[in-house]
């Protein structure tokens, strides 16, 4: 709090002195300054943000949360300041007509972020646009915290190991050390991702699923273990609060605000988006979902779903989660991933011993480009642990930024949640959790590759929101690519790679149940989209009612009445996915439309790869994202690819 604050209040003096120089302001004397106090205050910030989510400190969560309300309304009372907007208009003046486009696309996200700041308005509305965002963001962090407490409250103990067959090894150690840490014999399991998911994948016992279901699918909610943490005002709050944000703005509603920084044109273009793409998955899914239900010789709740599917799998492919498993310890898939990126873009990584890390598991990388000449940094924190944030992301530590002569390098947070080794081997992933580490290493690439010297537009940032996933999600192919498995693969006993024939069982089954996970993300993004689009500020949403009714147009199950998706929905209630989830599905058609790329000119094309990267990964916010597409692959995309990535194929 000292350094924030002494920070912030350095800040405001040298903003003063800036707009007293009665000069013509310029880029240089201006916009640079500026962007140099922002990406200092970053840096001083990012790594309180960050630890709050992964360390296991009430201490550090109340220094975070005493900090945010200092922060953001720093950060309002900074794009509202008119001086500052004008200023900057008049900078965009002088720009010359031609070239410096970074420059000029650094003003234009500034000019526009003030007006969607309130900059406009008239001294009482910004007042109360300033008590909202105060408000906004310590309830959504409020709310992901009920999540993560409600998650780390909850456990199972089990004395019979009848009641756990099924379940892998790797699952039956960890639950075993947990009893052993609470001094109990028998097995402790945790609602921690990796639990969760093995219980729903591989437990025999039914109701041991259904259990977990109840608890997972309850979590933060009013049916859930603890009233303490139910969530229900926090939503009532969050929504009522975007709303009257908005409006304050001048637009109809939330979903029309959030349509402001992404390529999405309207809500009418997002909705007809989404009902597409649920419109040409329906049949492919429906047709899965009665193939396991004959195959299973019965109804299939939610919590047999990825059970039944597994099973499915086994039999008809020979293939299971479990035998994929063996060949992909953590280590050999990082040094796999690192060595497609090589390929590809001509980079090399190095493992840092000497750099300080907040956890034993933490690793900490440097990129290198061919030259030899450094590219940034990352950090690595894989596994799962109590007080940890569910789920896996990238963050910026710093971002790039090159001023006045001086250069600063990106330096990012990879973080995961995958079964942790165990005290006779290392972690041993799913091929699920190599898809999920190539996506967010896509991100990573995206953060550390980028040439732009502006931290504003640099990296992700200034990105539209619904194409951010676009490079995490072109990586994805890559976890499909025999070639590139062999090098990610070395099985925990032999040290084996992943043999041919196993890979053509896998790939087989590869989409297998992809029209049922399609439907799925449709579901949650038509239900965020919708919830802010018909926001109904005199009663409020009901928001169970909203979700009802989604489900009936595109959900192929049954949910229990206890279902409460919303209460630990942290992409839509706590991080920056509000009104903008659907932006997976949309960044997707980008993604596998800019793989075809590479199927049509081979697989580790260095032209293609080069490409890319120029077009995508560097250019930050820098350019019109869909003008960077296009310059790429030559047209607009198109929504085929991604069908038939998914094996959905339509009449």
């Amino acid at each position: 709090m000292p350094a924030l604050t002494q920070l912030i209040a350095d800040n405001r003096q040298r903003l003063d002195v800036l707009l007293a120089d009665t000069s013509a302001p310029d880029f240089n004397s201006l916009v640079a300054q500026l962007e140099d106090m922002e990406h200092e205050l970053s840096r001083v910030w990012s790594p309180v943000s960050h630890l709050q989510g992964v360390l296991e400190s009430h201490e550090w969560r109340d220094a975070y949360n005493e900090a945010l309300p200092l922060l953001t309304e720093y950060g309002t009372e900074l794009s509202q300041n008119v001086r500052l907007q004008q200023a900057y208009a008049r900078v965009k003046e002088g720009l010359p007509a031609e070239g410096v486009c970074a420059q000029r696309s650094t003003v234009e996200h500034a000019l526009r972020e003030f007006h969607l700041a309130g900059v406009d308005l008239e001294e009482s509305d910004k007042a109360r646009f300033r008590d909202i965002m105060r408000e906004l963001v310590a309830t959504q962090a409020n709310f992901e915290h009920n999540v993560q407490d409600a998650a780390d409250a909850w456990l199972l103990h089990i004395d019979q190991a009848a009641d756990l067959a099924g379940l892998p090894d790797h699952t039956m150690l960890r639950a075993a050390s947990e009893a052993e840490k609470r001094g109990r014999d028998g097995w402790v399991l945790t609602l921690d991702y990796p639990t969760y998911d093995a219980v729903m994948t591989h437990a025999e016992n039914r109701s041991l699923r259904e259990n977990f279901y109840h608890a997972w699918a309850t979590r933060a909610s009013d049916q859930g273990a603890d009233p303490r943490y139910d969530n229900s005002d926090n939503i009532r709050k969050i929504l009522a609060l975007r709303h009257e944000a908005a409006l304050l703005i001048g637009y109809g509603n939330y979903a029309e605000y959030s349509l402001a920084t992404k390529m999405a044109s309207s809500i009418d273009e997002v909705i007809g988006f989404v009902r597409q793409l649920a419109e040409r998955s329906r049949d492919g899914a429906e047709r899965e979902l009665a193939e396991i239900r004959e195959f299973a010789g019965m109804a299939i709740e939610p919590w047999d779903l990825a059970f039944r599917l597994e099973k499915f799998k086994q039999a008809k492919y020979s293939v299971s989660n479990e035998e994929l498993r063996q060949y992909f310890p953590v280590s050999k898939v990082i040094e796999g991933l690192f060595d497609l990126a090589g390929k590809l873009y001509g980079v090399t990584f190095e493992r840092k011993n000497d750099v300080a890390t907040w956890h034993e598991d933490t690793r900490y990388f440097e990129i290198y480009d061919s030259a030899g000449q450094r590219l940034g940094g990352f950090y690595t924190d894989l596994f799962a642990r109590g007080g940890k944030r569910n789920g896996a992301w990238v963050d910026e530590c710093i971002n790039r930024k090159k001023l006045n002569g001086k250069t600063t390098l990106p330096v990012g947070y990879l973080v995961c949640n995958f079964a942790p080794p165990t005290a006779d081997s290392e972690s041993l992933l799913t091929h699920d959790d190599v898809v999920t580490l190539f996506h967010e290493f896509g991100h990573m690439l995206h953060h550390l590759l980028t040439r732009i010297d502006y931290p504003s537009i640099a990296g992700i940032n200034g990105v539209p929101w619904d194409a951010v996933e676009l490079p995490s999600q072109f990586m994805e192919n890559f976890a499909w690519n025999y070639e590139v498995l062999q090098r990610c693969s070395a099985h925990a006993e032999t040290g084996a790679a992943l043999p041919k024939d196993l890979f053509e069982r896998f790939e087989n089954s590869r989409h297998t149940g992809a029209a049922i996970a399609m439907m799925r993300q449709l579901e949650l993004g038509l239900f965020d989209f919708r919830l802010h689009a018909e926001y109904d500020s005199t009663e409020g949403t009901d928001v169970l009612a909203l979700l009802a009714d989604v489900r009936a147009e595109v959900s192929l199950m049954q949910h229990p009445f206890y279902n409460r998706l919303p209460h630990s929905f942290s992409h839509v209630f706590a991080g920056g996915y509000a009104a903008g989830y659907y932006s997976y599905k949309w960044a997707e058609v980008l993604a596998a439309d800019a793989f075809g790329a590479f199927e049509e000119n081979g697989i580790f094309d260095r032209d293609t790869a080069q490409s890319f990267r120029r077009e995508i990964l560097e250019i930050g916010g820098s350019r019109d994202l869909m003008d960077a597409y296009v310059a790429f692959r030559g047209r607009k995309p198109r929504i085929d690819a991604l069908l038939r990535h998914n094996g959905i194929t339509t009449t």
